[in-house]
């Protein structure tokens, strides 16, 4: 082991030192601050920014942040704290004699308050001046620093017991006002003074502002103080609680989406266009195309009303657009469930509509309000909330090492409780007490009376899949492409057999021998249904009716098969042996009789060769598949069309043919 030098540990601390002073300097000049005193990055940020025109200032603006990052973090407990504390400290004793000296004014609180009029002066009323030329990026910054510089002011002149001068406190007044207007935007800037800003003079940016502004007719609540330039966006923020931020996303992106395609209908140049009503319908057509889906689906009517009424039906569809898209904004990680999504938008909808309707509760006698009401936040607490923390719980139950699939849900699993008609009975506002909510607590320590109530819940679980991890999914996955090797091996086989050639083929007997194959292709089918069973068995608890039956028909069919073609197959022989004999012996030795065979073939086949058909004719295979028709959707049922019906025939007719 290494002997340390004499010397080493001091020349660590003098290391040590050195490295702290460099590395609040670079900290200082790039802002990076630690995570528990990042409130105190836009005041360092500000004396960065006037250190060239008052060192003075600068260093009261960090004295401020120092004071403030003491207050937020006094033990320095926090990852990096106490490192950045020093060093600032370090700067703070380094800066106050010199710019104390280069001081102008006599006291701190009036050097303060000298520099922040001329802030004013010098920045703001020269941007506001010239508003058609003003790059509103600045001026928001500009907004933004005198504020923290006021605050600032404000802190240096309590420590001088001085009052704030009535001038710089209306000064502030103006400033708080207008950086609430001018607040941060994506691409476009909505309020009042950016009126004359380019992106906003584009002809269809201002049909789709203009047409989003018209609030006229809606119920707005009595103690609302209307400001200038709300839309419908505010009052859907109002009525149902949507977040502020929220709210200004999906107000761009509407107005953004209305534009662009009404940009496309080329409207003519020179003109104030209106928002076009083509363009309102195509957008709508593409946000409401998984909800009509779901509706039609579901076999439900849409909560899409209309008036008849032309500027009221404009209003009204740019509402249910509005309220569609705040919805997917705040819904999160519930995006991952679409059908979910639908769900929550179907009883929404419906209750906007009601409120247009100027319905009345009876109970109250006063207008219907929305179910969760317009509390703030509202719709992230009580809608959002509560089915993401099922996830949250289902994810935690996943977690476990010995966990198995069949015992916690997914997203996929929870948005299938939406694919049917039971998931209304979740109800609006939803049932805590719901099965969708329900999961299943451990039984140790729990009394039999708790035991006996967790029984009577029911536990939705997996829906259509549970996995079981098997090497047999591989099978049940490319069942198509292993039956396709399966029955060409056979036939390369019997050809090998028969002469070796592939024209030998072309020989009756052999092309007897090789009509075998569909034998074959019905015990694969036969264990492809079998193993849909074995592989989907744990999840039968919680499978509907007609799936449950639809796997046992599938087997019995295939059972039915799987004895049909042998014994019609036997029959083409003329000189059986072996198994074959015995078939043939079975029903009674007559005529060899090919034609059966070739006809249970045809009839095996006809489900496959009437989807070819419709594979060909992919609109009236579409049609089929979306029909509503009870008798349609009886055969869409069966995984291939018609397959069960042609079973039943061809057993049911074989039968009688043999007894006569």
């Amino acid at each position: 082991m290494a002997t340390p030098r004499r010397g080493a540990p001091q020349q660590r601390r003098i290391l040590r030192t050195q490295t702290a002073g460099n590395l609040g300097e670079s900290m200082f000049d790039s802002e990076v601050v630690p995570s528990s005193l990042v409130e105190i990055a836009p005041i360092l940020r500000v004396a960065n920014e006037v250190e060239q025109e008052d060192r003075r200032v600068a260093y009261l603006c960090r004295f401020y942040a120092f004071e403030k990052a003491h207050r937020l973090d006094p033990t320095s407990s926090g990852r990096g704290v106490r490192q950045f504390k020093t060093a600032l400290l370090q700067r703070l004793e380094r800066e106050n004699d010199p710019t104390l000296m280069g001081r102008l004014q006599k006291s701190d609180a009036r050097q303060m308050q000298s520099f922040y009029q001329q802030y004013y002066k010098r920045y703001i009323q020269e941007l506001q001046n010239a508003a058609d030329k003003a790059d509103r990026a600045k001026l928001t910054k500009a907004y933004q620093t005198a504020s923290i510089l006021f605050e600032v002011l404000k802190a240096v002149n309590l420590t001088h017991s001085v009052e704030v001068d009535h001038e710089i406190l209306e000064t502030h007044h103006k400033v708080e006002a207008k950086k609430q207007t001018l607040g941060p935007y994506n691409i476009l800037p909505l309020d009042p003074d950016s009126a004359n800003q380019s992106i906003m003079l584009f002809p269809e940016i201002q049909a789709a502002v203009r047409d989003l502004r018209n609030t006229r007719g809606l119920p707005w609540p009595k103690d609302h103080n209307k400001k200038v330039d709300e839309d419908l966006l505010d009052w859907l923020q109002l009525m149902f609680g949507f977040q502020k931020d929220n709210v200004s996303n999906q107000r761009e992106h509407l107005i953004l989406l209305l534009a662009n395609v009404h940009i496309r209908k080329n409207p003519k140049p020179g003109q104030q266009p209106k928002l076009d009503d083509l363009a309102l319908d195509e957008v709508m057509k593409k946000l409401f195309k998984n909800y009509k889906k779901w509706c039609k689906y579901l076999d439900r009517k849409r909560s899409l009303w209309l008036p008849t009424i032309q500027q009221e039906m404009k209003q009204r569809k740019l509402l249910y657009m509005g309220l569609y898209l705040l919805i997917w904004g705040e819904a999160a990680n519930l995006r991952f469930m679409p059908e979910c999504l639908c769900y929550i938008y179907h009883h929404m909808a419906f209750e906007l509509y009601g409120m247009l309707a100027g319905n009345v509760s009876r109970t109250t006698g006063e207008n219907i309000k929305p179910a969760y009401g317009g509390e703030k936040e509202a719709f992230l607490k009580k809608v959002v909330t509560p089915i993401y923390n099922i996830i949250a719980k289902e994810a935690e139950k996943s977690k476990s090492e010995k966990s198995k699939h069949s015992q916690w849900r997914n997203y996929d699993d929870l948005n299938e409780y939406f694919w049917s008609v039971d998931c209304f009975r979740l109800g609006w506002p939803m049932r805590a007490d719901a099965d969708f909510f329900y999961r299943p607590q451990s039984s140790h320590g729990v009394r039999n009376e708790e035991n006996k109530f967790a029984k009577e819940q029911q536990w939705i679980g997996k829906v259509n899949f549970v996995e079981i991890r098997s090497f047999w999914h591989i099978f049940r996955s490319f069942d198509r492409m292993w039956s396709f090797f399966i029955l060409s091996l056979q036939v390369m086989i019997i050809l090998a057999w028969n002469g070796g050639s592939p024209s030998d083929i072309f020989d009756p007997a052999v092309f007897n021998k090789v009509l075998s194959i569909f034998i074959t292709a019905a015990i694969l089918k036969l264990g492809q249904a079998i193993l849909d069973i074995v592989l989907s068995w744990k999840a039968r608890r919680s499978m509907s009716l007609p799936v449950m039956l639809r796997y046992i028909l599938k087997v019995i069919a295939a059972v039915a098969w799987v004895v049909v073609l042998p014994v019609t197959y036997a029959y083409t022989l003329e000189n059986p042996s072996g198994l074959a004999k015995t078939m043939k012996g079975w029903i009674g030795g007559g005529q060899s009789q090919p034609s059966m065979y070739f006809l249970a073939v045809i009839i095996y086949l006809s489900p496959n060769i009437l989807s070819a058909l419709l594979f060909l004719f992919p609109s009236l295979r579409r049609n089929l598949e979306n029909s509503n028709y009870k008798i349609i959707m009886l055969m869409m049922w069966w995984s291939q069309v018609l397959e069960l019906v042609m079973n039943l025939v061809v057993v049911g007719f074989l039968t009688c043919y043999y007894d006569l």
